[in-house]
């Protein structure tokens, strides 16, 4: 099976000020696709924009930086990271992501149930 890149589904999420800070294009929506990976993505943060501090349970999440420059939370510990490196957030962990660069920053997620 393939999707092509004009039929990636994407989504937008936007800032307090109703400016997109974040776009989701959506890569595991195959028809009858395993359920346990509930999220495969390739998301684009803009500058300064970020994906909140969150945890999770019966779960777990993996970053793959493709380009640009993030200040990584994980848990308590704070890192900068860049394209190449690769993050994992086991289940009962918590993790969140800002753009510290002045270009996109770009990751694949992945999201997959325990």
């Amino acid at each position: 099976m393939v999707i092509r890149k004009k039929d990636v589904v994407l989504t937008t999420k936007s800032n307090v000020d109703g400016a997109i800070k974040m776009y989701n294009y959506k890569l595991n929506t195959f028809e009858g696709q395993n359920k346990k990976v509930s999220m495969f993505s390739h998301i684009k943060l803009n500058p300064n924009e970020q994906v909140d501090f969150h945890i999770h349970n019966n779960e777990f999440e993996s970053y793959y930086i493709l380009s640009g420059k993030g200040l990584y939370k994980d848990n308590e510990t704070l890192l900068e990271l860049e394209a190449g490196d690769v993050t994992y957030t086991p289940s009962g962990s918590g993790h969140g992501i800002k753009n510290i660069g002045e270009t996109p920053l770009e990751f694949i997620a992945l999201i997959v149930v325990d």
